[in-house]
């Protein structure tokens, strides 16, 4: 486990235990911890909103730092919902990181510093091509 996921595990596992002292069952949590990435995106989006000084009643009320941290806000919750949800939360993102970028870069390993899904394809990716639909026949 890296020390980002270990320190994911340690908080979900504080958040867990504190909502068991106060009778939350365990589904409930994962219910609430998934709408708190909802108010954490709001955050963000906020902060979107008072960089650009898009609100003429605020101006321009954050900076784009304020953004970042926002923005880390919202990873962090998420991470820990997922590891409150599974106990094999790092793995099952990986998987899920590999599965999905895969529909972007490039299925085998690249000149040096590139970034992409290496190594077999697993099961689980998709049968159909990525990339541009080929046109219909219009026959």
């Amino acid at each position: 486990m890296t020390a980002a996921w270990d320190t994911v595990s340690e908080l979900a596992a504080c958040f867990d235990a504190a909502d068991a002292e106060r009778g939350m069952p365990p589904q409930e949590s994962h219910i609430l911890q998934v709408l708190k990435i909802g108010e954490e995106f709001g955050e963000a989006a906020q902060a979107v909103i008072g960089a650009k000084g898009t609100n003429p009643r605020k101006g321009h009320s954050h900076s784009w730092e304020d953004v970042h941290d926002e923005v880390c806000d919202v990873v962090i919750t998420a991470m820990v919902a997922l590891a409150r949800m599974r106990p094999d939360a790092e793995q099952y993102f990986s998987e899920q990181l590999r599965l999905k970028s895969g529909k972007f870069l490039p299925a085998e390993p690249g000149p040096v510093g590139s970034v992409g899904p290496v190594g077999p394809p697993s099961p689980m990716e998709p049968v159909e091509p990525v990339g541009p639909a080929a046109p219909a026949d219009s026959a």
